[in-house]
């Protein structure tokens, strides 16, 4: 393997990593700590929230010591700083002390978005499809944030959840250290970007035109993370709640087979962690037709999609539940990079990580009020009624992305 393609598939595992860590808590909540600490689901989520304002609040300080400092050199701090923090959190003895440690996690995880996706974009070409790859296997960790979880619960408990992946992280930031260590010199030596000479004269149309379009992706990326959190963060528990019959008849099937005891929890991990890897499958699709058609009709049939399927959901268990479930999740999945697209087109390359940041600062923020929602209606109406809520939500981006137009506007200064 080149040194080329083992820095793209270090980025791509911290993606992984990055979204396992933030979602580790989630199965363990819905599938241990309800039992172990005698606390509710709803009451569970309220110690997760504060680790995602910080996933989003710091954001903007991650870009901006990145284009500052050296983005591999914060890549390296990503790597070890998170690891450490899920290590520790595996300590936790309260809930208030999960909370401060799931908060550290927080910190540190905030830091991949903005400067991964800074490094992807301007690192290589084709961007639409090397930001779904990327995105892909952030997916995936997602899907094995369940699996895992759900397989470690079973096998060795909870705490064990936290500290298997700590250690992978720990020794991929060191091999990514030395890996990256010329580069990391080199980027901290280079003169450094400046606002003035670097923005240069915009034509005014064009600078209304970016302003519209800059709207518009940040709109949607708030109201389509609520979506992402929705589906990612309560999928284990709606899996658990819609999914038992299923899960407990492919138990049975999975005893006669291997000759072993197959617990109902891993077993729903497995699904959850099906539904997610398909899901994936949306944003390599995505990403070619991004290169080829642009992101406004790509986009709206996106939205479309998690519109009809989350409207067939309410009511719905087992097999057809499952279904119905995977078609929401590749709308849901499929969605996530164009956002990343738009910006990697439009953003000036030296502040670029900056602007995502600000853009995840955004996203994050959202996930992290999304819990008290997700709360809020699980216990007051259950599952039915937020399904609907997220077909209403789908509704307001497909309206948004209408409005984008067919070709995006880059930020080219005026010919002097």
């Amino acid at each position: 393997m080149t040194r080329d393609r083992a820095y793209f598939l270090l980025l791509n595992l911290g993606h992984f990593l990055d979204h396992l860590f933030t979602l580790i808590f989630a199965t363990v909540a819905a599938l241990a700590l309800i039992r172990e600490w005698g606390l509710s689901y709803a009451e569970l989520l309220a110690y997760a929230t504060p680790g995602f304002f910080a996933f989003g609040v710091f954001a903007l300080p991650a870009g901006w010591l990145a284009d500052r400092w050296t983005r591999d050199g914060m890549m390296a701090v990503f790597f070890v700083g998170i690891g450490l923090a899920s290590i520790a959190t595996s300590f936790a003895q309260t809930p208030l002390q999960i909370g401060i440690g799931l908060f550290v996690i927080g910190m540190f995880a905030a830091i991949y978005h903005p400067v991964g996706l800074a490094i992807v974009t301007m690192r290589w070409r084709n961007t639409g499809m090397r930001i779904a790859v990327n995105g892909v296997w952030g997916n995936l960790g997602v899907a094995s944030a369940a699996l895992i979880t759900g397989y470690l619960i079973d096998n060795g408990g909870w705490r064990l959840a936290f500290v298997v992946p700590g250690v992978v992280c720990i020794v991929l930031g060191v091999i990514y250290t030395v890996l990256r260590w010329e580069g990391i010199n080199e980027e901290r030596k280079a003169p450094k970007p400046d606002a003035k000479s670097s923005a240069g004269a915009i034509d005014p149309g064009q600078k209304a035109l970016l302003v519209r379009v800059s709207a518009i992706v940040f709109l949607t990326t708030a109201v389509s993370s609520i979506i992402f959190q929705s589906t990612t963060f309560a999928l284990p528990k709606i899996f658990d709640e819609r999914l038992r019959g299923l899960a407990a008849r492919l138990a049975d099937v999975a005893d006669r087979i291997i000759l072993g005891e197959a617990d109902v929890a891993t077993m729903i991990g497995s699904l959850a962690f099906l539904t997610f890897a398909i899901a994936s499958v949306a944003q390599l699709i995505v990403g070619m037709s991004l290169d080829r058609f642009g992101p406004r009709r790509v986009f709206m049939g996106a939205a479309l999609i998690q519109i009809v399927f989350f409207s067939l959901m309410p009511g719905l268990t087992d097999g057809v539940a499952f279904a119905v479930a995977l078609g929401f999740m590749l709308g849901a999945f499929g969605q996530i990079p164009i956002n990343d697209y738009m910006i990697g087109k439009m953003a000036s390359g030296p502040f670029r990580a900056r602007v995502y940041g600000i853009r995840y600062v955004v996203s994050f923020s959202v996930l992290a009020l999304a819990l008290p929602l997700i709360a809020f209606v699980y216990d007051n109406w259950g599952f039915d009624t937020l399904f609907r809520i997220l077909a209403a939500t789908a509704l307001v981006i497909f309206i948004a992305v209408a409005c984008l137009p067919r070709r995006l506007p880059t930020p080219e200064p005026v010919a002097a």
